[in-house]
């Protein structure tokens, strides 16, 4: 028996949607092609182990969508250029490109040891000056966006009356602060404000790092540069828009005032947001020494895979606290999940208890039903974990043969393409030194009296004895 995608597919996904706080199906624009747009990492230091709480959810969705049947195109940006890029570069002495490189080749060795799948595209700020200057024409051609004292185009937030759908802000309340304008690329929730869309060039603040336009030298505002990047690769309205709770406000709510005001349609139709990581429930801080990149976790030690499984197994929506005693469980729940991998590769009998298609079908229709409740992964590792209690007892009776065990592996990969934390590959363990040794002489004797044929037997029998 096979499991086919026929069971993920028959069932609609539901995801939480920001904007109307509450669940949705997901319906595509175009029959089962989910476009999606993600916010990616600001390259101007190594990323943390926030931001990939963020990054291992979108992977998450990803995978299920694609489990589910739905074909993915997702874009996730690289903000090159904004406040701390620029500042890092001059700080730095070196070019703004000079100084953003490592941590753009970084970030994907990265992703590459947390096993997150590659999207479709990975868009640099800096590639897209004149699809960002096109759209600051259209703003200003439709009277949303003027030209400050400063020299640099804002975005009037009082001419799109929608201005905090997606935060749910009570905009009556913080009125008064929206006849001022803002040019920092992150402010406060309750700084309302015009937002900056193109920044004018100031020497001492942006060194010699500046671009022409037609509406003077500068650069593009951060919350633009998401606008344009999305639009132009993904379309008018996107599926699905994701990011970090951070990212709410005032940055997607920006991106939806000036999109909208742009194209008069839905920017996305439905927005995720995923909670903050905290460390031993403090906020992560440098200065509280609890701050960790990926690189430091590795370097304690853990794989990434276990800094995957840690990342991964809280719902999104709740925000996860970090521990280094949660880093060492995660090794055990690992370890029981290839042990078991590792006992189905090593059945070898042919009795069939009749029972394991059964526990597989449950398995699969109980593990796609979490899925599709808003990436219920909670309920979903715990139907993994039953599969493995079951089978273990079936095989504990001798009632597992080996073509159903090879069923049950063929699930575990199912499983395993949305959890991308499983190995199927048998280890090869060290052989030490000194059996090293007895086996070399052993084949050398072998080898002067009875020939080669005994020297692939000789092997075989000291590794069947290991």
């Amino acid at each position: 028996m096979t499991h086919n995608n026929s069971t993920a597919k028959s069932m609609p996904l539901y995801l939480f949607n920001t904007e109307s706080r509450c669940k949705e199906e997901l319906i595509p624009l175009e029959k089962n092609h989910v476009r999606m747009y993600t916010c990616g990492p600001t390259v101007y230091n190594f990323a943390h182990i926030g931001n990939f709480r963020t990054y291992v959810f979108e992977d998450l969705l990803r995978r299920t969508m694609k489990f589910m049947g739905f074909k993915v195109t997702q874009a996730m940006n690289l903000t090159d250029v904004d406040d701390k890029t620029i500042k890092g570069a001059i700080v730095n002495n070196v070019t703004l490109n000079e100084f953003t490189e490592p941590f753009k080749q970084a970030f994907f060795a990265d992703l590459k040891v947390l096993n997150i799948e590659p999207v479709e595209f990975y868009p640099a700020a800096t590639d897209y000056f004149k699809e960002m200057i096109e759209l600051i024409h259209q703003l200003i051609e439709k009277k949303v966006a003027y030209k400050g004292g400063d020299g640099s185009i804002y975005y009037a937030i009082n001419k799109f009356p929608r201005y905090g759908c997606l935060s749910h802000l009570n905009l009556d309340e913080l009125q008064a602060g929206a006849s001022t304008r803002v040019a920092a690329d992150e402010y406060e929730k309750d700084n309302v404000s015009d937002f900056v869309l193109w920044k004018a060039y100031d020497p001492e603040r942006d060194g010699k790092i500046f671009w022409e336009s037609p509406f003077g030298p500068g650069r593009p505002g951060w919350h633009l540069e998401c606008s344009a990047m999305a639009m132009t690769l993904l379309g008018p309205t996107l599926d699905i828009h994701v990011g970090g709770v951070d990212n709410m406000f005032p940055h997607h709510e920006n991106e939806i005032a000036q999109s909208e005001a742009c194209t008069g349609k839905q920017f996305a139709k439905i927005w995720m947001h995923s909670e903050h990581l905290v460390v031993d429930n403090k906020k992560m801080s440098k200065s509280l020494g609890n701050f960790y990149t990926l690189r430091d976790l590795l370097n304690k030690g853990f794989s990434g895979i276990q800094v995957r499984y840690l990342l991964l197994q809280t719902h999104y929506k709740t925000q996860l606290n970090f521990t280094f005693n949660g880093l060492e469980a995660v090794k055990g729940s690992l370890q029981r999940l290839q042990d078991f991998i590792h006992r189905l590769f090593e059945i070898s009998n042919s009795v069939s208890s009749g029972l394991v298609e059964s526990i597989l079908e449950k398995a699969l229709n109980s593990f796609t039903l979490s899925l599709s409740d808003d990436l219920n992964i909670s309920a979903a590792l715990a139907t993994v974990f039953d599969l493995v209690r079951e089978i273990n007892g079936l095989a504990d009776a001798g009632k597992v043969g080996k073509t159903e065990a090879e069923h049950v592996l063929a699930l575990l990969k199912r499983f395993n393409e949305v959890l991308g934390v499983l190995s199927f590959e048998l280890a090869i363990e060290a052989v030490p030194v000194d059996l090293e040794e007895a086996l070399a002489n052993r084949l050398e004797a072998r080898q002067k009296k009875t020939g080669p044929l005994l020297i692939l037997y000789g092997i075989l029998s000291i590794a069947a004895a290991m």
